[in-house]
């Protein structure tokens, strides 16, 4: 029966680690190539995409918001497949903060990426 792969255990898929947020729930200090030290409790903004329009359109405003809002913080953009994947993302363009992916299929407005970055940092 091993045709449908039955009987064979799942694999358990684990989010990507973050110095934040640990993904096995043990506590380890921050690695030097993670995203740093948490400011303002946000230490990871993304924006995942295929590098469509819609995508670079939520990735500019995301920058913005960062700015508006005040963080030190880099966006990064991650048009990589299999890290996208990873997030369990189906429609992009996606907006992970902190490892957690908080909107996707949407072209967020500035306006509306400060909310959410004022509600993941507690202000």
């Amino acid at each position: 029966m091993s045709l449908f792969s039955f009987g064979k255990k799942k694999e358990e898929k684990k989010a990507p680690a973050c110095c934040c947020k640990p993904a096995s729930g043990t506590e380890k200090a921050p690695a030097a190539e993670c995203c740093g030290a948490p400011v303002a409790g946000i230490c990871c903004v993304k924006v995942l995409g295929a590098g469509c329009k819609s995508c670079h359109t939520l990735y500019e405003n995301t920058q913005a918001a960062v700015r508006s809002v005040g963080l030190a913080v880099e966006v990064e953009y991650v048009t990589d497949m299999k890290k996208i994947m990873e997030y369990g993302v189906m429609s992009m363009p996606a907006l992970v903060v902190n490892e957690q992916v908080v909107s996707m299929g949407k072209v967020l407005k500035a306006a509306d990426v400060e909310k959410l970055l004022r509600r993941q940092s507690g202000c």
